[in-house]
């Protein structure tokens, strides 16, 4: 399910219209939640973090839409991946070198200066920090100042710059990483090349990783050096991560630009699987139900195996006002990926807006799997909200809103909504306890 958190559908909103409104030099960031693209980038970087000793499902990855070219990580163990990066990888190995690189910084420590800044932080508030920093860097000051709610400390470190010794060390324990997969370092010295032939362009027009990851010739002779000598430099990428990579740009592309230039990039004549996905949400933008559906049915007749073109053809469905005739692609698609959240998410909550109480059990048992798969993310809460009320169940839904928006950072409200879940909840249950544990929460912070 694609999933923009900034005036999406089925979204939840992350919007800091201020610094948007008064600064032209910023743009907009958002962060998109999507099965398939976190799929994807998670197929690439997991090997390269058990190669670095990092434990997997401690990074999080999130996916930031901006059509620049740029990847970062902040707030401990989370790498921040734009759009733009993944549209100009044209091979898997270009995107997984940079994710390589930035695995280097986690690695290596160097975000031990301001890990303490951020580590408690959501993915918005850290997006809500930049956002700050850029502004201030644009010019606009007072916006900046505003977004960053006192966050000078913040920007003084400039937590995304790192000094050239570490961007050199980063690069070595990149290929380090890659030579102890197998896989080759050229896609890594591709992208860096890319930016090399931007050092010309003057600050305004180059493209932020540039400028966070000064690229010096003696640092990218060094990389040039280490891949010519690694067994692996001819290594080429699986097909089926092209085809992957190749699904993923085209998918995003539909869901982020408009119908009519999406035509543009994937005309009629172009047959491609990748072109039908691209044309297929474009018809689903548009209206254009029966449309969307015969291109979405033919792509799964062609990828039987595709968890994620059956989750498409339910948020089509679904997004149509028919929730009932999207269960059954949505479960299909849960089968095929049953380790997904965002997949069980979806079934649930079409499942709950169907109407029928009969559905609402299953609902929640989906909507706990995604939990389960997903501990942050507020909407999941909210459904359970939503179904739990319905089943006549208050304590538990009052419990589900707690957290709802003790994970969006509203503690006040969780705090009155744990408090009154605790007046339907048993005393000393694990329930009781949770809201408890919310109330206790607020007291610390308060004190």
């Amino acid at each position: 399910m694609y999933r923009k958190i900034l005036n999406g559908c089925l979204a939840v909103t992350f919007l800091f219209s201020t610094l948007v409104a008064q600064t032209s030099a910023a743009s907009a960031m958002s962060l998109i939640r999507d099965a398939e693209t976190e799929h994807v980038l998670r197929t690439f970087a997991e090997p390269v973090f058990k190669a670095a000793g990092l434990q997997p499902k401690a990074v999080r990855i999130h996916i930031i839409n901006d059509n620049r070219i740029n990847a970062f990580v902040a707030g401990g163990q989370r790498m921040f991946i734009h759009t733009g990066l993944i549209y100009r990888s044209d091979t898997p190995s270009m995107l997984i070198g940079v994710m390589a690189h930035e695995t280097g910084h986690i690695a290596g420590g160097h975000l031990s200066r301001i890990q303490n800044e951020a580590k408690g932080a959501t993915a918005p508030m850290i997006i809500s920090l930049l956002l700050g920093v850029g502004a201030i860097i644009a010019g606009a000051g007072d916006v900046g100042a505003a977004v960053i709610a006192g966050g000078q400390t913040v920007a003084q470190r400039s937590i995304l710059q790192y000094s050239r010794v570490q961007e050199a060390a980063a690069d070595q324990a990149a290929i380090t990483y890659l030579d102890k997969l197998g896989w080759s370092g050229k896609g890594m010295l591709r992208t860096f090349e890319i930016f090399r032939d931007q050092e010309l362009l003057s600050g305004r027009y180059q493209d932020p990783y540039l400028r966070s990851h000064p690229l010096s010739s003696d640092r990218l002779a060094a990389l040039e050096n280490r891949v010519a000598k690694s067994p692996y430099s001819d290594r080429k990428d699986p097909e089926g991560w092209i085809i992957a990579l190749d699904m993923v740009k085209a998918k995003l592309h539909g869901f982020i630009d408009r119908p009519e230039a999406t035509y543009r990039r994937f005309p009629q004549s172009d047959q491609s699987a990748p072109a039908r996905y691209a044309r297929t949400v474009a018809y689903h933008k548009e209206g254009r139900l029966k449309e969307a559906l015969l291109e979405v049915d033919s792509l799964i007749k062609e990828l039987p195996g595709s968890p994620f073109l059956r989750e498409l053809k339910g948020q089509v469905l679904f997004e149509s006002g028919k929730a009932k005739l999207a269960i059954k692609p949505y479960r299909e698609a849960v089968a095929l990926a049953p380790t997904s959240g965002l997949l069980h998410l979806a079934l649930g909550q079409a499942m709950i807006e169907v109407g029928d109480d009969a559905l609402l059990d299953a609902a929640v048992v989906h909507l706990n799997y995604a939990r389960r798969y997903e501990t942050d993310y507020p909407l999941i809460y909210h459904q359970i909200a939503l179904a739990q009320a319905r089943l006549g169940n208050e304590g538990l839904a009052s419990l589900a809103t707690a957290e709802r928006f003790y994970l969006s950072g509203a503690l006040p409200d969780a705090r009155i909504h744990a408090k009154r879940a605790q007046k339907y909840l048993s005393e000393g249950s694990p329930t009781w306890l949770r809201a408890e544990d919310i109330l206790q929460t607020r007291r610390r912070k308060k004190g």
